[in-house]
């Protein structure tokens, strides 16, 4: 099966700001596809270009192998900001509303209201609800219709920790039903909990995308120590499997290769066959954190 979305080279300006610069990537069936970055990184923009809510000064993109249409919009449910809800009037009543103005999803909206746990809530005036509440009915909205694309931004952005972890098992929930799932988010936890694949962007450019678990991998290092560091750095340089040496407080940090990280006791006799008694020597594990930290900085 072809990819979800295909974007190829997407370019926005704003004036003389430039929001993206020739952003690409794919979106394979079935994902839960984040779009990772600070604020102000280009992630409302992006989407708002691929759900045909802005322009592009530039480049294409392609919803299910085929040029963006009102058929293939048809197939995707979107929560990019606010929802604007009647206050005065129930959710049930709003849902309506919903369905009426996408011209689709009448007959599904007690399926929807029970997806988000607001069946026992569905008489209730929408400015009864809290802000949790609020944002599941929301989420109602986008699944009538039964689409099979979902696009959020900042799905749980202003929510507090209940809410936060309910939506998330929500979108999980949703996933397993066979949905792919484009998000928005600053927050690194949350792409690490909930999807499968991501792109980062910093100041409008893609600095990866693939893979969560190789793109955000939790890489081990090795922190050594010597009386005589220039002496350590020198034999240290012709160590297999080094992708990365560098000084950091005193001490000098490798980063090893996919699977090339030695053993404490190889790394100990190594120094000492070159002439270097070590001092310290321990592993380390670099957290998420500072991973994306790095991505970004």
């Amino acid at each position: 099966m072809s990819n979800i979305l295909s974007i190829n080279s997407i370019t926005k300006f704003y004036g003389s700001i430039r929001a993206l610069h020739e952003v690409s990537f794919d979106v394979p069936p079935g994902s839960v596809f984040g779009v990772l970055g600070p604020n102000g990184s280009g992630k409302t923009t992006l989407l708002g270009i691929i759900m045909d809510v802005l322009s592009a000064s530039g480049g294409t993109y392609s919803w299910f192998g085929e040029p963006p249409s009102e058929r293939s919009r048809q197939k995707i449910g979107t929560l990019l900001e606010t929802p604007n809800f009647y206050h005065y009037l129930s959710g049930e009543k709003n849902l309506h509303i919903a369905a009426a103005i996408k011209g689709r999803g009448k007959d599904d909206i007690s399926r929807v209201l029970e997806v988000v746990k607001l069946t026992e809530r569905k008489d209730s005036r929408f400015s009864t609800y809290s802000l949790g509440m609020k944002q599941r009915l929301a989420i109602a909205s986008c699944l009538l219709g039964n689409p099979s694309v979902l696009v959020f931004d900042e799905p749980t952005n202003g929510l507090d920790p209940v809410g936060i972890a309910y939506t998330r098992e929500l979108i999980r929930d949703l996933a397993k039903e066979g949905k792919t799932i484009i998000l928005a988010s600053h927050l690194l936890d949350e792409v690490e909990k909930v999807c499968t694949h991501v792109a980062i962007l910093q100041k409008g450019q893609l600095l990866m995308a693939g893979d969560v678990n190789v793109v955000l991998t939790n890489e081990d290092f090795v922190e050594l120590g010597a009386p005589n560091l220039d002496q350590l750095r020198t034999a240290l340089a012709g160590l297999r499997g080094v992708r990365q040496l560098k000084d950091l407080n005193g001490y000098i940090q490798l980063v090893f290769e996919k699977d090339a990280l030695m053993e404490l006791g190889e790394i100990n006799k190594y120094c000492f066959d070159h002439g270097v008694v070590l001092n310290h020597l321990q592993l380390r594990k670099k957290s998420l954190e500072s991973k994306f930290m790095e991505l970004t900085n």
